[in-house]
């Protein structure tokens, strides 16, 4: 039975700094017995929440290399068994054009379905589970880097969290300065797109002529799973500096047109790769447009945070582009105090940025999902690419990583859905006239 102070105690352990232990052989025998009682299910759902809840005790309170053996003991030893496997497949050639063809498939489904989901699946029942797989895989997304035989359970528990966060299953709720101070605080603590420096930072992000959404999901309340800043103006947004500056006066959003989306940060490591739909940001525009009807233009002032890394990885484009600088010193970003250079390097870095955003693919090669990160979020959302902007991000972050340049991603209430399909199904990057000029020009 699932205790009370099991509860509490894996509660607590969720995320908190326990003192950590190596896993002995002895210790590693009994976890496998462990885990076999849970992958067999043994006993009634009592006695698996049981189960599942002591085995996430147990890793919790591993350390870094008892964690890594932990994960490599489910992904090796709990797959289908070949044996049933290979029955379950001759039962179904055999059964093939007979009554029995559907049954004899349901059954090569049931031999198919791996020992890893069952205890995957019992994890997500118990107190905070949800919260534990997420935690659990960010641990294994670290081990993967090095030991590709985790590659099973990760592709496993990446198909369990997209079909758990479905933006379906997502709620929406609106931040402001008098939310609650942990939730604050776990916002300057998230903010990965422009980092947040002080109390007065966030607090202009909060004003009037601001929102700030956060998606949570009912199993994980009190851990925002994204984060959203928009920005109320009267025109596309051009410059995050003049954006963010807390000096500037407050926009009277009675006369706003246009939000700018110029900060998404996603929270959790462990949900990297999970998909939260591709409607997401629909959410956001419905509740917009609810409280500010004169709202016709939603826009992003978004980072290309692969720019730099593709040109390394294809340096021969600087010189296809015009650029006169290396890599190395565009991304210092010193040339934007002369202002010669400033000019030269104008028409180069922006039929650069173009050319990047309208071919670069992930893998290297003609086909495939974009390079850039932020562009697949956005185009997955149903967005066009916009307007390049030059020097719109002179930190030295945005100098690193996209030699200070922007891009504004718009969202088209009528094409949204059209571009949506067409990028989903060919692969088609919708893109305004201007910036496909500049992507085709020499």
């Amino acid at each position: 039975m699932v205790t009370k102070g099991l509860v509490d105690k894996l509660r607590s352990m969720v995320g908190a700094g326990v003192e950590r232990v190596a896993l002995t052989p002895r210790g590693l025998e009994r976890l496998r017995a462990q885990l076999r009682e849970c992958a067999e299910g043994q006993g009634g759902e009592v006695s698996a929440r049981g189960r599942a809840a002591r085995l996430a005790e147990t890793y919790l309170s591993l350390n870094d290399e008892g964690r890594q053996r932990f994960l490599k003991l489910i992904a090796l030893e709990f797959g289908p068994d070949p044996a049933k496997v290979a029955t379950a497949h001759a039962a179904y050639q055999a059964a093939v054009g007979t009554p029995e063809q559907w049954k004899a498939e349901a059954a090569m489904r049931g031999a198919m379905r791996s020992r890893r989901i069952r205890i995957l699946t019992q994890f997500n029942a118990i107190p905070q589970g949800v919260k534990f797989l997420v935690d659990l895989r960010a641990d294994l997304l670290r081990y993967l880097e090095n030991d590709r035989e985790l590659a099973v359970l990760d592709r496993e528990l990446e198909s369990r969290l997209s079909a758990w966060f479905d933006v379906g299953f997502l709620e929406l709720q609106r931040i402001t300065w008098n939310s609650p101070a942990a939730l604050l605080e776990k916002l300057i603590e998230y903010e990965a797109v422009h980092e947040i420096r002080s109390w007065t930072d966030l607090k202009n992000r909060l004003d009037s002529d601001r929102r700030l959404y956060a998606f949570f999901h009912p199993r994980m309340p009190a851990e925002p799973l994204i984060f959203v800043e928009v920005a109320l103006t009267d025109h596309l947004a051009g410059n995050v500096q003049e954006l963010l500056d807390e000096h500037a006066p407050v926009f009277d959003n009675s006369k706003a047109d246009t939000a700018i989306f110029y900060s998404i940060s996603n929270t959790q490591v462990g949900l990297r790769g999970v998909s939260f739909g591709n409607f997401l940001l629909k959410r956001v525009i419905d509740d917009l447009k609810r409280d500010f009807p004169r709202l016709s233009c939603f826009a992003t002032l978004s980072p290309m945070p692969g720019l730099a890394a593709w040109v390394k990885k294809n340096p021969q484009v600087l010189a296809e582009a015009g650029c006169e600088l290396p890599l190395d010193a565009l991304a210092t970003g010193t040339w934007a105090g002369d202002k010669k250079q400033v000019r030269s390097l104008r028409d180069p870095l922006t039929r650069l940025a173009a050319r990047y955003l309208a071919t670069a693919k992930q893998g290297g090669g003609e086909s495939g999902p974009p390079f850039d990160p932020v562009s697949r979020f956005h185009l997955g959302n149903g967005a066009r690419v916009e307007q390049l902007n030059y020097l719109a991000d002179a930190s030295p972050k945005g100098f690193r990583q996209s030699f200070g340049l922007m891009v504004n991603y718009f969202y088209s209430l009528d094409d949204i859905e059209t571009n949506l399909e067409a990028f989903a199904s060919t692969g088609h990057i919708a893109m305004s006239a201007g910036v496909r000029r500049q992507a085709r020009s020499k």
